[in-house]
């Protein structure tokens, strides 16, 4: 079927590769080894069971929510592009 400038399979190709980058991000951002004691912005000490449940943790738990509340806000950001913005 005839679709314009977009081939057949085109959306779910688009999909893919989102969840594909995202995986390797994700990726990236594991660490391994040991933690550390004190957390590295704050200087406040990381609690043993955490070092334990997160391992190459190197923030407290407040620091990481601060780290993950700015990283998403990164993130939704579509640099691809919207089917819309492209028809303009």
């Amino acid at each position: 079927m005839a679709t314009g400038w977009a081939g057949d399979g085109a959306v779910q190709d688009q999909i893919d590769a989102t969840v594909d980058d995202a995986v390797k991000r994700a990726r990236l951002q594991l660490r391994k080894g040991p933690g550390l004691e004190r957390c590295e912005e704050c200087d406040a000490p990381i609690p043993l069971a955490r070092r334990k449940a997160v391992p190459g943790v190197r923030l407290c738990v407040r620091c990481q929510e601060e780290a993950d509340a700015a990283e998403v806000a990164a993130v939704l950001y579509n640099r691809r592009g919207s089917k819309d913005s492209q028809l303009r």
